[in-house]
């Protein structure tokens, strides 16, 4: 979708989004349009009482006669002291869809708040015109049949607004993120025979382009470093396994910020699990071809960071693996030594994603030695139970990353949920055999065992698990996306970083 920016001019054709406020209250544009039509806005409001312009309220109207507009959305934008970013750029999804919805090819987002709102113009056009985007994606590669209703028919977007040149300044960081994040929902999309260990790792280097450095480690490279808990995930597939570490240096000049370390974005890149021996039921199985989103996340986060050449150090790992059941496969009561020594007994093969980021983990802490790691994974099902499907469950080991990077999250609008290490449930996972076990004896708690197990990998650093199982793929549509991939993290992780880079 091609997106503009313009000043304030009575649209003349396609369709027309303009704002009102609650009670009814017409917006400057709306004024406008209202008497560009004789009064017809005024006299739609008037007949469809259930329209107050409550936050979320969309009221179409057909084209009047005396406008070659095809038609009109009153879009309801709360009180005039509510609407923040966040806000925007949710109307900006769902006016998109809206207008997409009933084939329009061409629209108009007039929607001016004036100065009485918190937020700025320009700021507020940028984020409709950001939602707008993020709510255009879709992953239809593979449909050669669809009729043309199926398809996208929203292909131009203007948005009206005073100092439309700025708003044009504010939104192209924002057209970057989104590029993004499509990105990261694309790799998560593809189905496991397009990406596997090898082809996800061949997508990473593609980023060299950019600028950041690409190191992939291959099966040899892996069990020479001895990390054997990540390589015995994958010793049952024929896909072999990856290990890839994607560093960007956008702090170059000499001084305090050149001293501090860089920040690890560990990914899991389960690129499909079976489950192993331990398989999993055939239903849903054809899902876990996402279970690698951790790792598209960091990968996505990387190329984001080169794109918009950000002034931070940071560095993506992603073990990649394809947990298969075969003849080579591991078995439940092996034992495996990670890279930092201890050793595992498998109690469960399905357990598979903290074998595959314990060793990533390990090479993270010792290879870059960073000031704090955050890893994501869709990791357990068990922070579905706990949390639903809208939630990220985070499981923090140091108060002041946990403060910055719930605030991220919440700024960048991912919902995420800090949860508890509940030290007791540390028994569950010891081994009469080994250090540890995968799997815990005890019932309940599994994605607070699973937080537990990988915190003996990340060295005592300050470290985040960002269990996203329930927030990496959505059943639904969703304000800013459809149906699938969400590209969850990136946001959050950008913003984080952005945060921090305040404080360095």
């Amino acid at each position: 979708m091609k997106i503009n920016f313009a000043e304030p001019d009575q649209p003349r054709s396609g369709a027309v989004a303009v704002g009102v406020w609650e009670e009814g209250v017409l917006t400057p544009a709306a004024r406008r349009l209202d008497e560009a039509t004789g009064g017809a806005i005024t006299r739609a409001v008037a007949a469809a009482p259930r329209f107050k312009g409550k936050k979320d309220e969309l009221l179409p109207i057909v084209g009047p006669a005396n406008l070659a507009l095809s038609r009109i959305v009153l879009a309801g934008l709360g009180k005039p002291e509510s609407p923040d970013a966040r806000a925007f750029e949710q109307l900006g999804g769902k006016l998109f869809a809206h207008l997409n919805g009933a084939g329009e090819e061409a629209a108009t987002f007039a929607i001016e708040i004036g100065d009485g709102a918190p937020i700025a113009q320009s700021e507020a056009a940028a984020q409709l015109a950001f939602g707008a985007q993020l709510r255009s994606y879709r992953f239809d590669k593979y449909k050669t049949k669809q009729k043309p209703e199926q398809k996208t028919s929203l292909e131009t977007l203007t948005v009206m607004t005073a100092a439309a040149n700025t708003a044009e300044r504010a939104f192209r960081p924002l057209e970057q993120t989104a590029e993004a994040v499509f990105f990261t929902r694309d790799l998560v999309a593809e189905p496991a025979n397009v990406i596997y260990p090898e082809t996800l790792a061949a997508e990473a280097e593609k980023l060299a382009k950019l600028g950041v450095k690409v190191e992939v480690l291959d099966e040899p490279k892996m069990r020479e470093l001895g990390m054997n808990a990540l390589v015995a995930v994958g010793q049952g597939s024929a896909r072999l396994p990856r290990l890839v570490a994607m560093e960007w240096h956008g702090v170059k000049a000499a001084g305090d910020a050149e001293s501090k370390r860089p920040l690890a974005f560990v990914g899991k890149g389960v690129t499909f699990d079976t489950g192993g021996i331990s398989i999993k039921p055939a239903a849903g199985m054809a899902d876990m071809k996402w279970d690698m989103a951790g790792s598209a996340v960091v990968i996505g986060l990387m190329r984001l960071l080169a794109s918009r050449k950000a002034r931070v150090n940071a560095v993506g790992i992603a073990g990649l693996v394809e947990n298969m059941p075969s003849g080579t496969a591991q078995r439940p009561g092996d034992i495996v030594r990670a890279m930092n020594g201890l050793t595992i007994e498998i109690g469960n093969t399905d357990a598979e994603g903290r074998l595959t980021l314990a060793d990533a983990l390990v090479y993270a802490d010792k290879e870059i030695e960073p000031d704090e790691m955050v890893d994501l994974a869709t990791l357990t099902g068990a922070i579905v139970i706990a949390l639903g499907l809208g939630l990220t469950g985070a499981f923090i080991t140091d108060d002041g990353l946990a403060n910055r990077l719930l605030g991220a999250a919440e700024s960048a609008g991912e919902k995420m949920w800090r949860m508890p290490f509940h030290e007791e449930y540390k028994d569950g996972i010891k081994s009469d055999v080994a250090d540890l076990n995968n799997i815990s004896s005890q019932r309940g708690g599994g994605a607070i065992v699973a937080a537990l197990f990988m915190r003996d990998f990340a060295g005592g650093r300050p470290w985040a698990h960002l269990d996203i199982a329930g927030t990496a793929f959505s059943e639904r549509e969703l304000p800013l996306g459809p149906k699938g991939a969400t590209g969850v993290g990136v946001r959050t992780l950008l913003a984080y970083l952005h945060g921090l880079a305040g404080r360095r």
